[in-house]
């Protein structure tokens, strides 16, 4: 077995209602909040009027900031700023992945200063996050990212249409507050495309070359729950057992990605929703069968050992755990294709992505920091062949 590390968040609070224990968390860290919220607007009488009057409640004043799509650098160093005028000494991230990064990107820079370009990767200057960053809660709204949990903000830079992350242990938050409840009124659209980003996560992270024992067991279990739930959430929203096990599933894909890291998925993942109105879930269905096709080639010519994870992961995803080690591969893709089909997962063709731009976006996807991760190096040929399978849905 090879040396590990493993990184978590200190506490992590789940179950359904538990969101009324928000106020007395927060007081736990401080008297003001900035209050990083998207999907909703204050004055709704939705999830962010709900917080605003527990945070009340525990005499903690809230300065609200809305993060209106995915977080830029400008959006993050804006937040700073508010956060710093409002003399905050905690920060909530509470919704999608997109508020949870802004929320855990400004919380690092109002403790460590400066620009959020000054910290970001590749396109960025790298520097390192030195201190904790300000205490910070994460409270997800959607069942996707696992951002509640991992060590990464991803920043947009719409100038150089490209995304990247800052990166640091001091990034993870003090307290992951998941309430599968909150997700209830979620559209089934989001809920297909932020279960496909767990889904896909999981199984990025189980076969990663960065993975580890504890990661494995993770994301199997992982695995496990969203094939029995995510077609169920997908069409009835208020199943709120099904809203739990995704819940569940999301938490643990971003432990196991924090860990373990990811592949080809979201080594494409940067450039394209960047340069496309795609959103991130809807990328890595389109993308997973593809490059997980491509992997499994790859591997049979070489003879990787690896190989029988994704059998493992093909048992899981048919619910069939009788069969051999070929027709398990096969299940493997057949059902990630299926489960992009049944929750109706456009082709990126619909988002503006053309044939003509691929060479571009393999060429970009280089540089991504997950490609590392990929259980076999793809060749260009393998990775044009998964994107045009994308485009033409």
């Amino acid at each position: 077995m090879n040396p590990f590390e493993f990184y978590s968040v200190r506490r992590v609070v789940f179950g359904r209602g538990e969101i009324a224990r928000l106020g007395g968390l927060a007081r736990e860290l401080g008297q003001a909040a900035l209050v990083v919220y998207n999907g909703c607007e204050v004055g709704d009488g939705r999830t962010a009027d709900q917080v605003g009057r527990l945070l009340s409640e525990a005499t903690v004043r809230a300065t609200f900031v809305r993060q209106r799509g995915e977080p830029t650098v400008a959006d993050v160093d804006r937040g700073v700023q508010a956060g710093r005028r409002a003399e905050c000494e905690l920060v909530i991230g509470l919704g999608g992945g997109s508020a949870i990064d802004a929320a855990k990107a400004i919380a690092a820079l109002m403790s460590n200063g400066g620009s959020a370009m000054d910290y970001m990767e590749v396109v960025g200057k790298g520097l390192k996050i030195t201190r904790p960053a300000l205490p910070w809660i994460a409270a997800p709204t959607t069942a996707g990212t696992g951002a509640e949990v991992t060590r990464n903000a991803v920043i947009a830079l719409p100038e150089k249409q490209f995304k990247a992350s800052i990166r640091s242990e001091h990034l993870l938050p003090r307290v992951a507050l998941v309430d599968p409840e909150l997700g209830a009124g979620v559209p089934p659209d989001v809920t297909a495309s932020s279960g496909m980003d767990a889904l896909c996560q999981l199984i990025e992270a189980y076969t990663s070359t960065g993975a580890q024992p504890l990661t494995d067991a993770l994301a199997m279990k992982g695995i496990g729950l969203a094939a029995r739930s995510l077609r169920r959430v997908y069409a009835d929203g208020g199943d709120l057992d099904a809203r739990q096990d995704m819940a569940l599933a999301a938490l643990l894909s971003g432990i196991a990605l924090t860990n373990a890291g990811l592949g080809a998925v979201h080594g494409f993942a940067a450039s394209l929703g960047a340069r496309f109105p795609v959103p991130h879930g809807v990328v890595c269905a389109a993308l997973l069968p593809g490059v997980i096709k491509a992997n499994i080639q790859a591997m049979s010519t070489e003879s990787r050992a690896g190989l029988h994870k994704y059998a493992h992961v093909g048992r899981a995803l048919a619910n069939r755990m009788d069969l051999d080690d070929s027709a398990a591969l096969a299940a493997c893709i057949d059902s990630c294709s299926q489960l992009a089909r049944d929750l109706k997962i456009p082709s990126l063709s619909k988002f503006g992505m053309a044939e003509k731009d691929i060479p571009e976006l393999v060429k970009l996807a280089r540089k991504s920091s997950s490609m590392k991760y990929n259980p076999v190096t793809l060749s260009d040929e393998a990775l044009t062949e998964v994107l045009k399978a994308a485009v033409r849905g």
